[in-house]
């Protein structure tokens, strides 16, 4: 592959160099810039539709008693849930403001899943209002917590915590004993003995959920296998994690292979008749979206120990996946897309560990110049924020050549709208 096309490839399959320019979902990277401004979150939209399509039916037909539910911490927005609605699968929510969005999108209550570690009770109360179909226990206290609040039979599943690490960033480990997340084996045992003998909550099923940004198979099977010890449910929901590539040297676990693995392993753990859920987030979302940003200078570097910087109009306000997990991103001038020389590219923001990409390749660039940054669509806009004053960027969907809004930029009177008058 060419410098050009390996760029390319980590972004949404469909977009191209056309006459020399990034065009993503038939569009011009240019000309979105110009309409929307920077930075910008750009969604291809019928990749996005494409995908969740591929997951609901790729698990249905290894297994039709089955269903997706879209982890929506990884892009909680209306406009997104919109699409998870239209598409027919369940969305899975973990605090007031998720249930809210996804009610407003369009998502029926019962076709929501209520996740949490510390959910409080207004939490609850909005979730039972809402007829949420499942909420998942995490820890005794949810149990307690139900039995006081529930007016009706509540459907739970019980998260455990089975102890099986993955090769993942220590902050997206959550099956581990050191995770906060979930109950141990034999608190599991316990929690499902309460909740038998429970008169407010029916027990469905069990949970587990190994981590996020996972590209081997042999931690999801592991997972599946230790939860099967625990006895014969009517529903296993097996979570997500089935991680993206981020750059060239980051390994592929295909949607195929992964589906094939825990479907596989279901078949050889959990009963025959028995529902599966899968809560897919990243791999949903991420290669689906990219953000267009300005460079606004250039500083050659003036000493062996500094690079060349290209400074652009963002960084960790709409992308804190690097200073937060380290997480690596590449990068291209939209019109001069793959190759050039190695640079760093940083953020406006007042903090040196505002980094984009290290030694990413840019050819020649220049103030003035679109620089795009692929797989941006899961967790960027979920911890976008105002640091330095930033205003968040749109949210802006292409398709068949098309391109439209679906989330305004911020402006600076939403920045003291909330302010009280001294």
């Amino acid at each position: 592959m060419s410098a050009q096309s390996d760029l390319v490839s980590l972004f949404a399959p469909g977009t191209a160099v056309v006459d020399g320019e990034l065009v993503i979902g038939g569009v011009p990277a240019t000309r979105l810039a110009a309409e929307f401004g920077t930075p910008a979150y750009v969604i291809d939209e019928g990749y996005l539709r494409t995908r969740v399509r591929a997951y609901r039916d790729g698990l249905a037909a290894r297994w039709p008693n089955s269903r997706v539910y879209f982890a929506s911490k990884s892009f909680p927005s209306t406009p997104i849930y919109r699409v998870m609605a239209e598409e027919g699968i369940g969305v899975d929510v973990a605090g007031g403001g998720e249930i809210v969005m996804a009610l407003a999108g369009g998502v029926p209550g019962a076709d929501l899943l209520l996740h949490g570690n510390a959910k409080t009770d207004a939490e609850l109360r909005m979730a039972l209002e809402a007829g949420v179909g499942l909420i998942v226990i995490d820890n005794f206290r949810d149990i307690e917590r139900i039995e006081e609040l529930a007016s009706t039979p509540v459907d739970v599943l019980v998260r455990v915590r089975p102890n099986v690490g993955a090769a993942t960033h220590v902050a997206m480990a959550t099956a581990t004993d050191a995770s906060k997340f979930g109950l141990r084996l034999d608190d599991a045992r316990e929690a499902i003995r309460r909740i038998e003998a429970s008169s407010s909550l029916v027990m469905k099923g069990l949970h587990v959920h190994v981590g996020s940004q996972i590209l081997q198979a042999a931690p999801f099977a592991e997972a599946i296998a230790a939860i099967g010890t625990l006895g014969d449910f009517e529903i296993y929901d097996l979570g997500g994690g089935l991680g993206e590539r981020y750059t060239y040297s980051d390994p592929e676990l295909s949607l195929d292979d992964y589906l094939d693995a825990v479907v596989d392993a279901a078949r050889a753990a959990l009963p025959a008749d028995a529902r599966i859920l899968l809560e897919p987030g990243r791999s949903l979302v991420a290669r689906a979206g990219c953000t267009l940003y300005e460079v606004v200078n250039v500083k050659a570097s003036d000493s062996p120990l500094a690079p060349t910087f290209v400074a652009v109009n963002g960084g960790m306000a709409d992308n804190l996946e690097v200073s937060l997990y380290g997480q690596r991103f590449e990068a291209t001038v939209v019109d001069a897309v793959g190759g050039g020389e190695p640079v760093t590219l940083v953020g406006r923001h007042c903090e040196s560990g505002d980094m984009l990409a290290e030694d990413v390749l840019l050819q020649s660039p220049e103030p003035g110049d679109i620089v795009a940054v692929p797989v941006t669509g899961a967790y960027c806009f979920t911890m976008s924020n105002n640091y330095n004053g930033a205003l968040r960027p749109p949210v802006v969907f292409v398709a068949e050549g098309q391109a439209r809004a679906v989330v305004r930029r911020e402006t600076y009177a939403d920045l003291i709208v909330r302010d009280m008058p001294i």
